[in-house]
Protein backbone atom coordinates (compact mmCIF):
# COMPACT_ATOMS: atom_id res chain seq x y z
CA UNK A 1 0.00 0.00 0.00
CA UNK A 2 2.43 2.31 0.70
CA UNK A 3 4.67 1.97 -2.77
CA UNK A 4 1.24 2.20 -4.24
CA UNK A 5 0.51 5.82 -3.08
CA UNK A 6 3.94 7.23 -2.68
CA UNK A 7 4.11 7.09 -6.52
CA UNK A 8 0.28 8.56 -6.36
CA UNK A 9 1.50 11.14 -4.24
CA UNK A 10 4.54 12.03 -6.03
CA UNK A 11 2.68 12.14 -9.54
CA UNK A 12 0.16 14.48 -7.74
CA UNK A 13 2.92 16.81 -6.51
CA UNK A 14 4.04 16.99 -9.96
CA UNK A 15 0.79 17.04 -11.86
CA UNK A 16 0.47 20.25 -9.26
CA UNK A 17 3.79 22.14 -10.05
CA UNK A 18 3.19 21.66 -13.49
CA UNK A 19 -0.50 22.93 -12.90
CA UNK A 20 1.39 25.71 -11.50
CA UNK A 21 3.97 26.30 -13.89
CA UNK A 22 1.06 26.11 -16.66
CA UNK A 23 -1.15 28.67 -15.33
CA UNK A 24 2.11 31.16 -14.30
CA UNK A 25 2.58 30.50 -18.29
CA UNK A 26 -1.04 31.89 -19.17
CA UNK A 27 -1.29 34.80 -16.64
CA UNK A 28 1.97 36.02 -18.01
CA UNK A 29 0.56 35.67 -21.39
CA UNK A 30 -2.02 36.97 -20.39
CA UNK A 31 -0.79 40.08 -18.91
CA UNK A 32 1.53 41.19 -21.84
CA UNK A 33 -1.47 40.83 -23.82
CA UNK A 34 -3.14 43.43 -21.75
CA UNK A 35 0.12 45.41 -21.70
CA UNK A 36 0.25 45.03 -25.70
CA UNK A 37 -3.47 46.54 -25.99
CA UNK A 38 -2.89 49.03 -23.52
CA UNK A 39 0.02 50.28 -25.19
CA UNK A 40 -1.92 49.67 -28.77
CA UNK A 41 -4.96 51.84 -27.19
CA UNK A 42 -2.64 54.35 -25.75
CA UNK A 43 -0.55 54.60 -29.13
CA UNK A 44 -4.33 55.15 -30.79
CA UNK A 45 -4.89 57.96 -28.63
CA UNK A 46 -1.66 59.91 -28.91
CA UNK A 47 -2.99 61.57 -32.50
CA UNK A 48 -6.09 62.71 -31.21
CA UNK A 49 -4.48 65.02 -28.87
CA UNK A 50 -2.72 66.89 -31.11
CA UNK A 51 -5.49 66.93 -33.67
CA UNK A 52 -7.92 68.72 -30.40
CA UNK A 53 -5.22 71.64 -30.17
CA UNK A 54 -5.09 72.05 -33.80
CA UNK A 55 -8.83 72.33 -34.00
CA UNK A 56 -8.82 75.03 -30.80
CA UNK A 57 -5.98 76.69 -32.69
CA UNK A 58 -7.70 77.29 -35.64
CA UNK A 59 -10.76 78.38 -34.11
CA UNK A 60 -8.58 81.01 -31.98
CA UNK A 61 -7.24 82.47 -34.80
CA UNK A 62 -10.69 82.33 -36.76
CA UNK A 63 -11.81 84.30 -33.42
CA UNK A 64 -9.02 86.84 -34.21
CA UNK A 65 -9.77 87.20 -38.16
CA UNK A 66 -12.97 87.98 -36.97
CA UNK A 67 -12.53 90.33 -34.43
CA UNK A 68 -9.92 92.35 -36.83
CA UNK A 69 -12.44 92.47 -39.82
CA UNK A 70 -15.07 93.94 -37.01
CA UNK A 71 -12.81 96.31 -35.99
CA UNK A 72 -11.56 97.22 -39.43
CA UNK A 73 -15.72 97.56 -40.78
CA UNK A 74 -16.11 99.79 -37.65
CA UNK A 75 -13.34 102.31 -38.72
CA UNK A 76 -14.31 101.87 -42.36
CA UNK A 77 -18.10 102.87 -41.04
CA UNK A 78 -16.98 105.82 -39.33
CA UNK A 79 -14.63 107.14 -42.12
CA UNK A 80 -17.73 107.10 -44.28
CA UNK A 81 -19.87 108.82 -42.00
CA UNK A 82 -16.70 111.34 -41.38
CA UNK A 83 -17.23 111.95 -45.18
CA UNK A 84 -20.66 111.98 -45.61
CA UNK A 85 -20.66 114.53 -42.14
CA UNK A 86 -18.37 117.29 -43.81
CA UNK A 87 -20.29 118.73 -46.59
CA UNK A 88 -23.34 119.33 -44.29
CA UNK A 89 -21.12 120.52 -42.01
CA UNK A 90 -19.30 122.73 -44.49
CA UNK A 91 -23.12 124.13 -45.48
CA UNK A 92 -24.26 124.85 -42.36
CA UNK A 93 -21.22 126.38 -41.30
CA UNK A 94 -19.43 128.73 -44.39
CA UNK A 95 -16.90 130.18 -42.09
CA UNK A 96 -15.62 127.28 -42.08
CA UNK A 97 -14.68 127.71 -45.89
CA UNK A 98 -13.46 130.91 -45.85
CA UNK A 99 -10.81 129.50 -43.32
CA UNK A 100 -9.84 126.69 -45.49
CA UNK A 101 -9.86 129.25 -48.32
CA UNK A 102 -7.33 131.91 -46.45
CA UNK A 103 -5.69 129.51 -44.21
CA UNK A 104 -4.32 132.62 -42.38
CA UNK A 105 -4.61 130.34 -39.43
CA UNK A 106 -1.59 128.08 -40.78
CA UNK A 107 1.57 130.25 -39.49
CA UNK A 108 4.08 129.45 -41.73
CA UNK A 109 7.45 129.60 -41.47
CA UNK A 110 7.39 129.25 -38.06
CA UNK A 111 9.92 130.60 -35.61
CA UNK A 112 10.68 133.70 -37.70
CA UNK A 113 10.53 137.19 -36.16
CA UNK A 114 8.82 139.42 -38.88
CA UNK A 115 10.14 142.61 -37.60
CA UNK A 116 13.94 141.44 -38.54
CA UNK A 117 14.22 141.29 -41.95
CA UNK A 118 17.50 141.27 -42.00
CA UNK A 119 17.52 137.36 -40.67
CA UNK A 120 15.90 136.58 -43.05
CA UNK A 121 18.84 137.92 -45.36
CA UNK A 122 16.81 141.03 -46.61
CA UNK A 123 19.84 144.03 -45.91
CA UNK A 124 18.97 147.31 -46.27
CA UNK A 125 14.83 146.72 -45.46
CA UNK A 126 12.96 148.06 -43.01
CA UNK A 127 9.56 146.90 -41.16
CA UNK A 128 7.06 149.49 -40.45
CA UNK A 129 2.65 149.18 -39.88
CA UNK A 130 0.35 151.25 -40.98
CA UNK A 131 -3.10 152.02 -40.45
CA UNK A 132 -5.87 151.24 -42.93
CA UNK A 133 -9.01 151.37 -40.82
CA UNK A 134 -9.82 151.59 -36.66
CA UNK A 135 -8.62 148.32 -35.59
CA UNK A 136 -6.61 147.09 -38.36
CA UNK A 137 -2.39 147.04 -38.72
CA UNK A 138 -0.70 145.56 -41.64
CA UNK A 139 2.65 144.92 -41.44
CA UNK A 140 4.71 146.08 -44.18
CA UNK A 141 8.45 145.02 -45.56
CA UNK A 142 9.17 141.74 -47.16
CA UNK A 143 7.54 139.07 -45.08
CA UNK A 144 6.90 135.80 -44.98
CA UNK A 145 7.64 132.63 -46.76
CA UNK A 146 10.97 131.77 -48.06
CA UNK A 147 9.90 131.65 -51.94
CA UNK A 148 8.33 135.17 -51.37
CA UNK A 149 11.88 136.10 -49.65
CA UNK A 150 13.34 134.75 -52.61
CA UNK A 151 11.78 136.50 -55.40
CA UNK A 152 12.38 139.66 -53.42
CA UNK A 153 15.85 139.02 -53.98
CA UNK A 154 15.55 138.58 -57.31
CA UNK A 155 13.50 141.93 -57.90
CA UNK A 156 16.03 143.83 -55.78
CA UNK A 157 18.61 142.38 -57.59
CA UNK A 158 17.51 143.60 -60.85
CA UNK A 159 17.04 147.48 -59.07
CA UNK A 160 13.32 147.31 -58.14
CA UNK A 161 12.27 148.65 -55.14
CA UNK A 162 9.95 145.81 -53.41
CA UNK A 163 7.23 147.13 -51.03
CA UNK A 164 5.04 144.23 -49.85
CA UNK A 165 2.57 144.03 -46.61
CA UNK A 166 0.70 140.84 -45.05
CA UNK A 167 -2.95 140.97 -45.15
CA UNK A 168 -5.16 141.23 -41.82
CA UNK A 169 -4.85 138.27 -40.58
CA UNK A 170 -1.75 137.16 -41.65
CA UNK A 171 2.13 137.42 -39.62
CA UNK A 172 1.91 139.67 -37.48
CA UNK A 173 -0.82 141.66 -39.19
CA UNK A 174 -3.83 142.52 -37.03
CA UNK A 175 -7.78 142.17 -38.13
CA UNK A 176 -9.69 139.28 -39.46
CA UNK A 177 -9.62 138.21 -43.52
CA UNK A 178 -11.91 139.10 -45.76
CA UNK A 179 -11.74 139.58 -49.63
CA UNK A 180 -13.51 142.99 -49.13
CA UNK A 181 -11.10 143.74 -46.46
CA UNK A 182 -7.77 142.57 -48.20
CA UNK A 183 -8.54 144.75 -51.19
CA UNK A 184 -8.87 147.75 -49.12
CA UNK A 185 -5.38 146.49 -47.55
CA UNK A 186 -3.56 146.37 -50.72
CA UNK A 187 -5.48 150.06 -51.56
CA UNK A 188 -4.66 151.77 -49.09
CA UNK A 189 -0.42 150.05 -49.63
CA UNK A 190 -0.62 151.75 -52.79
CA UNK A 191 -1.87 155.11 -52.13
CA UNK A 192 0.73 155.38 -49.42
CA UNK A 193 3.72 153.93 -52.25
CA UNK A 194 1.97 156.42 -54.63
CA UNK A 195 2.32 159.35 -52.40
CA UNK A 196 6.05 159.03 -52.23
CA UNK A 197 6.96 157.52 -55.26
CA UNK A 198 7.03 160.81 -57.07
CA UNK A 199 7.21 160.39 -60.93
CA UNK A 200 8.86 157.17 -60.68
CA UNK A 201 6.36 154.04 -61.74
CA UNK A 202 4.59 151.30 -59.60
CA UNK A 203 3.77 147.52 -61.04
CA UNK A 204 2.10 145.48 -58.64
CA UNK A 205 3.08 142.30 -58.35
CA UNK A 206 0.10 139.05 -57.33
CA UNK A 207 0.71 135.11 -56.85
CA UNK A 208 -1.85 132.34 -55.87
CA UNK A 209 -4.63 134.27 -54.04
CA UNK A 210 -3.03 137.33 -54.22
CA UNK A 211 -3.88 137.66 -57.54
CA UNK A 212 -7.62 137.77 -56.90
CA UNK A 213 -6.57 140.84 -54.66
CA UNK A 214 -4.13 142.36 -57.07
CA UNK A 215 -7.05 142.28 -59.99
CA UNK A 216 -9.40 143.62 -57.78
CA UNK A 217 -7.13 146.40 -56.28
CA UNK A 218 -6.22 147.34 -60.19
CA UNK A 219 -10.00 147.30 -61.32
CA UNK A 220 -10.51 149.71 -58.61
CA UNK A 221 -7.54 151.79 -59.64
CA UNK A 222 -8.19 152.35 -63.17
CA UNK A 223 -12.01 152.89 -62.46
CA UNK A 224 -11.23 155.83 -60.65
CA UNK A 225 -8.62 156.30 -63.39
CA UNK A 226 -5.49 156.12 -61.59
CA UNK A 227 -3.87 152.46 -62.96
CA UNK A 228 -0.63 151.23 -61.71
CA UNK A 229 2.07 151.18 -64.54
CA UNK A 230 1.83 147.19 -65.18
CA UNK A 231 0.38 144.20 -63.21
CA UNK A 232 2.03 141.20 -62.87
CA UNK A 233 0.10 137.65 -61.86
CA UNK A 234 1.86 134.73 -61.14
CA UNK A 235 -0.07 131.53 -60.86
CA UNK A 236 -3.31 133.03 -61.42
CA UNK A 237 -6.84 131.57 -61.67
CA UNK A 238 -10.12 132.61 -63.26
CA UNK A 239 -12.04 132.67 -60.04
CA UNK A 240 -12.24 131.41 -56.19
CA UNK A 241 -15.17 128.98 -57.01
CA UNK A 242 -13.11 127.29 -60.49
CA UNK A 243 -9.74 127.25 -58.60
CA UNK A 244 -11.88 125.55 -55.86
CA UNK A 245 -13.82 123.05 -57.29
CA UNK A 246 -9.67 122.19 -58.90
CA UNK A 247 -7.67 122.73 -55.91
CA UNK A 248 -6.06 119.10 -54.69
CA UNK A 249 -8.22 119.17 -51.81
CA UNK A 250 -11.26 118.78 -53.43
CA UNK A 251 -10.26 115.94 -55.18
CA UNK A 252 -12.10 113.25 -52.51
CA UNK A 253 -15.09 115.10 -52.81
CA UNK A 254 -15.03 116.10 -56.77
CA UNK A 255 -17.64 113.70 -57.63
CA UNK A 256 -20.10 113.80 -54.74
CA UNK A 257 -23.37 114.49 -55.42
CA UNK A 258 -24.34 118.45 -54.89
CA UNK A 259 -20.50 119.24 -54.79
CA UNK A 260 -21.41 122.76 -56.06
CA UNK A 261 -24.37 123.33 -53.56
CA UNK A 262 -22.17 121.67 -50.41
CA UNK A 263 -18.91 123.43 -51.05
CA UNK A 264 -18.99 125.52 -53.37
CA UNK A 265 -22.03 128.13 -52.98
CA UNK A 266 -20.91 128.33 -49.04
CA UNK A 267 -17.78 130.61 -50.34
CA UNK A 268 -19.85 132.82 -52.34
CA UNK A 269 -22.81 133.16 -49.51
CA UNK A 270 -19.60 134.20 -47.48
CA UNK A 271 -19.16 137.09 -49.96
CA UNK A 272 -15.30 135.69 -51.78
CA UNK A 273 -15.62 136.17 -54.81
CA UNK A 274 -12.07 136.86 -56.34
CA UNK A 275 -13.18 137.12 -60.16
CA UNK A 276 -9.93 137.84 -61.87
CA UNK A 277 -12.13 136.53 -65.28
CA UNK A 278 -14.29 139.42 -65.02
CA UNK A 279 -12.12 142.03 -63.11
CA UNK A 280 -9.39 141.91 -66.26
CA UNK A 281 -12.41 142.73 -68.57
CA UNK A 282 -12.14 146.34 -66.94
CA UNK A 283 -8.12 146.60 -66.50
CA UNK A 284 -5.93 149.14 -68.53
CA UNK A 285 -2.67 148.72 -68.05
CA UNK A 286 -0.12 145.92 -69.13
CA UNK A 287 -0.58 142.86 -67.98
CA UNK A 288 1.62 139.62 -67.48
CA UNK A 289 0.63 136.42 -66.51
CA UNK A 290 3.30 133.68 -65.02
CA UNK A 291 2.40 130.63 -64.70
CA UNK A 292 4.18 126.78 -64.60
CA UNK A 293 2.79 123.92 -66.72
CA UNK A 294 3.29 121.78 -63.42
CA UNK A 295 1.40 123.75 -61.09
CA UNK A 296 -0.48 121.53 -58.73
CA UNK A 297 -2.09 123.94 -56.63
CA UNK A 298 -3.59 126.42 -59.07
CA UNK A 299 -4.20 124.15 -62.68
CA UNK A 300 -1.53 125.51 -65.12
CA UNK A 301 -5.00 125.68 -67.38
CA UNK A 302 -6.59 128.18 -65.73
CA UNK A 303 -3.57 130.52 -66.05
CA UNK A 304 -3.90 130.16 -69.81
CA UNK A 305 -7.79 130.59 -69.17
CA UNK A 306 -6.87 133.65 -67.89
CA UNK A 307 -5.24 134.82 -70.72
CA UNK A 308 -7.51 133.63 -73.19
CA UNK A 309 -10.02 136.37 -71.84
CA UNK A 310 -7.56 138.89 -70.84
CA UNK A 311 -6.11 139.03 -74.30
CA UNK A 312 -8.95 139.84 -76.61
CA UNK A 313 -10.37 142.31 -74.33
CA UNK A 314 -11.42 146.24 -75.55
CA UNK A 315 -9.89 147.30 -72.07
CA UNK A 316 -6.26 146.22 -73.19
CA UNK A 317 -6.18 147.46 -77.00
CA UNK A 318 -3.42 149.86 -75.54
CA UNK A 319 -2.07 148.19 -73.40
CA UNK A 320 0.53 145.03 -73.65
CA UNK A 321 -0.95 141.46 -72.93
CA UNK A 322 1.60 138.63 -72.44
CA UNK A 323 1.60 134.65 -71.09
CA UNK A 324 4.72 133.21 -69.89
CA UNK A 325 4.47 129.15 -69.48
CA UNK A 326 7.11 127.77 -67.94
CA UNK A 327 7.15 123.68 -69.10
CA UNK A 328 7.05 121.08 -66.16
CA UNK A 329 10.54 119.75 -66.71
CA UNK A 330 11.40 122.75 -65.04
CA UNK A 331 9.77 121.99 -61.59
CA UNK A 332 8.30 125.68 -60.60
CA UNK A 333 5.65 123.74 -59.67
CA UNK A 334 3.46 126.66 -57.72
CA UNK A 335 5.97 128.61 -55.94
CA UNK A 336 9.31 128.40 -57.70
CA UNK A 337 9.13 130.49 -60.88
CA UNK A 338 11.57 133.22 -59.24
CA UNK A 339 14.67 130.37 -59.94
CA UNK A 340 13.92 130.81 -63.87
CA UNK A 341 16.78 132.63 -65.09
CA UNK A 342 14.81 133.73 -68.09
CA UNK A 343 13.41 135.75 -65.49
CA UNK A 344 15.16 139.06 -65.40
CA UNK A 345 14.87 138.86 -69.14
CA UNK A 346 11.40 138.35 -69.11
CA UNK A 347 10.33 141.81 -66.59
CA UNK A 348 13.26 143.74 -68.55
CA UNK A 349 11.34 142.72 -71.83
CA UNK A 350 7.44 143.37 -70.76
CA UNK A 351 8.49 146.32 -68.31
CA UNK A 352 10.47 148.32 -70.90
CA UNK A 353 13.44 149.99 -71.50
CA UNK A 354 13.04 152.51 -68.08
CA UNK A 355 16.04 152.17 -65.64
CA UNK A 356 15.62 149.64 -63.13
CA UNK A 357 17.03 151.87 -60.58
CA UNK A 358 13.83 154.17 -61.05
CA UNK A 359 11.39 151.22 -61.14
CA UNK A 360 9.12 150.43 -58.00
Amino acid sequence: MRKRTEPVALEHERCAASGSSSSGSVAAALDADCRLKQNLRLAGKGPAEPRCAADAGMKRALGRRKGLWFRLRKILLCVLGLYVAIPFLIKLCPGIQAKLIFLNFVRVPYFIDLKKPQDQGLNHTCNYYLQPEEDVTIGVCSRGGDHRVELYKVLSSLGYHVVTFDYRGWGDSVGTPSERGMTYDALHVFDWIKARSGDNPVYIWGHSLGTGVATNLVRRLCERETPPDALILESPFTNIREEAKSHPFSVIYRYFPGFDWFFLDPITSSGIKFANDENVKHISCSLLILHAEDDPVVPFQLGRKLYNIAAPSRSFRDFKVQFIPFHSDLGYRHKYIYKSPELPRILREFLGKSEPGRQH
